[in-house]
């Protein structure tokens, strides 16, 4: 049995990085965006957004395109997105949840599906569920979410917990890797 849908076999896919495409709003940039065409670097924000995403579709159906693979566009702290703290929330460098309905309409009204990178094996550090675990330890409600090795979780030195290349909290980039439960409960 497959699970892809019917309509990816026949999809032409544009890959966006939100904060490297389009500033379509300067007003939502954050407080260390870089000039547009500066070197990027892995901590630069260059304050591209979803409005920016709007003014581009009709550029993106010239091309020809049917369908969009978005990298994070959650609430997180790093340009990349990948160490989200609230699933629930469109990151306010990249607009809101209104603004993100819009640009899905949008989207839809020109035959254009929406693929999104929604990392939701792992958090950032900022999320209220490791923020618990660090707080309460092994007795935090979220324990049993996260491989941690020691008590109590600390990210001095090498984080004593499984996380990406063991970027651990004061590194601010940190994605910690979850065990079987939803991170949207």
């Amino acid at each position: 049995m497959s699970f892809t849908p019917r309509w990816v076999s026949d999809a032409i896919f544009y890959q966006i990085f939100p904060d490297r495409f389009a500033n379509g709003d300067h007003t939502n940039d954050p407080a260390n965006v870089e000039p547009w065409g500066a070197p990027p670097s892995p901590r630069n924000f260059f304050g591209g957004d979803l409005r920016g995403i709007v003014e581009k579709l009709s550029y993106l159906v010239d091309l020809g395109i049917t369908a969009l693979y978005l990298n994070p566009v959650f609430t997180s702290g790093s340009n990349h997105k990948y160490n989200t703290s609230d699933y629930l929330a469109i990151d306010p460098s990249f607009g809101s949840n209104s603004l993100f309905k819009e640009f899905l309409d949008t989207c839809h009204a020109h035959a254009i599906r929406v693929v999104i990178d929604g990392v939701f094996n792992h958090t950032g550090t900022d999320h209220r569920a490791f923020k618990d675990l660090r707080e309460h330890g092994a007795s935090s409600q979220y324990a049993g979410w996260y491989n941690v090795y020691s008590y109590p979780v600390s990210a001095s030195g090498k984080p004593n917990y499984e996380c990406w290349w063991a970027y651990g909290a004061e590194s601010g980039r940190a994605e910690i890797f979850v065990r079987g439960n939803t991170l949207l409960d």
